[in-house]
């Protein structure tokens, strides 16, 4: 029995792609009082709202995973909108769980907050060593504002928060509209919509040189109900797969997993982003034990395929 079970937890975002995994992780645990507000009917970057929410679920624990997320071209034109929702969102969530003496906050951070330069692997402790990669910069620093709050509120208040940093998540469930999608399932519609309409070349923008690093949905939300029951400590945490990619090996991988044999040209006008990214991931097995199960490729498969089944269904629906 986990000592979470009896706990009233709220996740925000828990409708959301990694919301809905979390939820479910938290329900194999046994966990029965979960309580997940909508955006329609709680604006969290609306402090009245915020303490609606708070008033209707009661929580004992708040996971915070809502966040207003994209891709390098959502970063670059909504800067202030994911700066300022985002900032607003945590810090309000986070104070109305001090103010109500709720027993755990946990803070999702991004891999974003990291400086641009960042030795590989990033280590929790370089997170201050310099000013994140500009394309997301606006994001990455709203989202590394709730470690500090956090850090503040344990020393000052004894209130006990905690502040993961997520790399970018990859799994069935995951946006796939083109205006704000990240980098896999951006690829992978690309891909697909090639094979189907039989066209010869897609473009994909860079140069293909940078690295990242992917983690596998389901991996995520085992690493967050971990780090909710298990951690309590005022240190950000990493959590990740443990490995690097270039973007040019992913899209070749990607087109050989979809079946698109065509030309890949790369549109170098358009930014690259973060330069390389890669987790050091052993402090998250040493503090909660946890460490990724799910292989790439394997992730991949189970990505594509499912995207598959959902054109399919909504084709059918179409008909």
């Amino acid at each position: 029995m986990s000592w979470l079970t009896n706990k009233r937890i709220t996740v925000t975002g828990g409708a959301g792609f990694l919301g809905t995994y979390v939820v479910r992780k938290l329900t194999e645990l046994g966990c029965q009082n979960i309580f997940v507000p909508r955006s329609k009917d709680y604006n969290l970057v609306d402090n009245e709202a915020v303490k609606k929410l708070y008033r209707d679920s009661n929580p004992d624990i708040v996971i915070h995973l809502a966040a207003v997320v994209g891709g390098i071209g959502a970063n670059r034109e909504n800067p202030g909108k994911f700066f300022y929702n985002n900032l607003m969102m945590g810090v309000q969530m986070m104070e109305q769980g001090r103010l109500l003496s709720i027993q755990k906050f946990v803070a999702i951070g991004t891999v974003c907050a990291y400086p641009k330069f960042t030795p590989v692997p990033f280590k929790e402790e370089d997170l201050w060593n310099g000013y994140p990669e500009e394309t997301n910069a606006a994001y990455g620093l709203a989202k590394k504002m709730l470690l500090v709050q956090a850090q503040a509120y344990r020393q000052q208040y004894a209130f006990n928060a905690i502040y993961l940093l997520l790399v970018n998540l990859y799994g069935p469930g995951d946006n796939f509209e083109p205006e704000s999608s990240h980098v896999i399932p951006a690829l992978i519609k690309k891909c697909i919509n090639a094979v189907e309409e039989r066209e010869d070349k897609i473009i994909v923008w860079g140069t293909g040189k940078p690295t990242r690093e992917f983690l596998y949905v389901e991996d995520a939300a085992e690493g967050i109900v971990l780090a909710t029951e298990k951690y309590n400590k005022s240190d950000p945490i990493n959590l990740g797969a443990g490995f690097e990619i270039s973007i040019k090996d992913l899209v070749n991988l990607i087109a050989r997993l979809t079946g698109f044999n065509g030309q890949i040209i790369w549109d170098t006008s358009k930014p690259d982003g973060q330069p390389r990214r890669c987790l050091d991931i052993s402090e998250a097995k040493i503090e909660f034990g946890f460490k990724a199960k799910t292989a790439f490729e394997e992730g991949l498969r189970k990505t594509i395929e499912w995207y598959k089944q959902q054109r399919a269904k909504a084709k059918a629906t179409v008909v």
